[in-house]
């Protein structure tokens, strides 16, 4: 950003003090917003992770983050106990505890003792009415999500909404199936989209759109994404090249999705 403005005439004019330091603030407002966002998501994670954790670790086990234990610092704020208790708990050991924890019953439940154990352990919660509904959702969505082979989301798209003419941007989740499939008319393939709100991308609308009517973008869903969430403002930086390659990556992707 340049310091200086032109008058009519077209000579410089230096800005004054006010202008220079709005600009200045500005610009560090853009530098550090996305950074003090992100650490204070990260921060906000690991301490509700840690919250519901740590109750269930012996005090033993959690290193202590007490500063003052270690420097002489007349600072009481270092004796204040994090999230509570008598010792400073480790920021973030919760966080590594419940990794471990998942790996170890991610490689326990593909042996025969840990599916056998889990099989058992789902048919007593088939015979419980509610948490039965309540469970059987929940693994649907995250098999769903988290398979390794499965290629939801992994394109991005135009379609048509709320009517003709007006565009939206939406995620690609597969093709649609079963019923749903079979009770639309006069369709060859009809493709399921999630069309996400803004800036909310997490809350949106299950749509069932034609796949003929499905634009397929070059940008990615990481890039489509921020344009969601900054409403319009954040475009991928090499638009002109996505462009160049679009022609070629519409064909293959749209009999993709009629397969």
């Amino acid at each position: 950003m340049q310091d200086q403005d032109h008058d009519p005439a077209g000579k410089p004019r230096k800005r004054g003090a006010f202008a220079r330091t709005r600009a200045n603030f500005l610009t560090g407002v853009v530098v550090v917003a996305p950074i003090a966002v992100t650490l204070w998501l990260i921060w906000t994670v690991i301490g509700w992770i840690d919250g519901w954790v740590l109750p269930f670790v012996p005090n033993s086990w959690v290193p202590d983050f007490n500063l003052g234990n270690y420097v002489n610092w007349n600072a009481p704020a270092l004796d204040q106990p994090y999230p509570t208790g008598e010792n400073t708990k480790f920021p973030g050991f919760g966080v590594v505890i419940f990794l471990v924890f998942t790996v170890v019953v991610g490689w326990l439940t593909k042996g025969l003792l840990g599916r056998t154990l889990l099989h058992w352990g789902e048919r007593i919660v088939d015979r419980m009415p509610v948490v039965r509904s309540v469970y059987n959702g929940l693994k649907q969505i995250a098999e769903t999500v988290f398979a390794q082979t499965d290629t939801s989301f992994e394109h991005s798209c135009l379609i048509e909404y709320p009517r003709k003419g007006i565009w939206a941007i939406g995620f690609i989740s597969t093709q649609a199936k079963g019923e749903i499939r079979a009770r639309v008319p006069d369709q060859d393939s009809v493709t399921s989209v999630f069309l996400p709100t803004t800036p909310n991308p997490t809350s949106g609308y299950l749509l069932f759109v034609p796949t003929a009517d499905v634009i397929v973008l070059d940008m990615t869903v990481e890039d489509a994404a921020k344009l969601v969430i900054s409403a319009g403002l954040v475009y991928p930086s090499d638009t002109a090249k996505q462009l160049a390659k679009a022609k070629k990556s519409d064909a293959p992707v749209q009999a993709e999705l009629k397969d």
